[in-house]
């Protein structure tokens, strides 16, 4: 089953998240920040990620950029889920190599769909 790395600085947010994505049979870890998230990705290999944009220490644009500059992260599918709905958020995460967009609140079979369909 695939490993997902959620990315939030609000707890309730990473607990639905990982709840709902457990549920569903992934293995999932949490960070707080784009900061700790870099960390835990250059430690460990995940199959997807999911972060916030507005973050403390590290934002979720940036996370991502850093991100697709490690080979490992070149082609791995990463979600933004956030309160952020505005056009140009969207196209600066797209640009950064966000592989799609989820606008929070999230519905959970919403999420698992993308999920699924981002995995292949």
């Amino acid at each position: 089953m695939a490993k997902i790395l959620a990315v939030d600085d609000s707890a309730s947010m990473r607990q639905m998240v990982s709840f709902t994505l457990k549920g569903a049979g992934y293995q999932v870890d949490e960070a707080s920040n784009g900061q700790e998230a870099l960390g835990k990705a250059k430690a460990g290999k995940y199959d997807l990620v999911i972060t916030d944009v507005n973050m403390p220490v590290m934002d979720g644009i940036t996370l991502i950029r850093s991100l697709r500059a490690e080979a490992a992260y070149k082609f791995t599918p990463m979600l933004m889920l956030t309160t952020e709905s505005a056009a140009e958020k969207k196209s600066e995460g797209k640009s950064a190599g966000a592989t799609g967009w989820i606008v929070k609140p999230f519905n959970p079979d919403q999420l698992i769909a993308t999920i699924k369909k981002v995995l292949g």
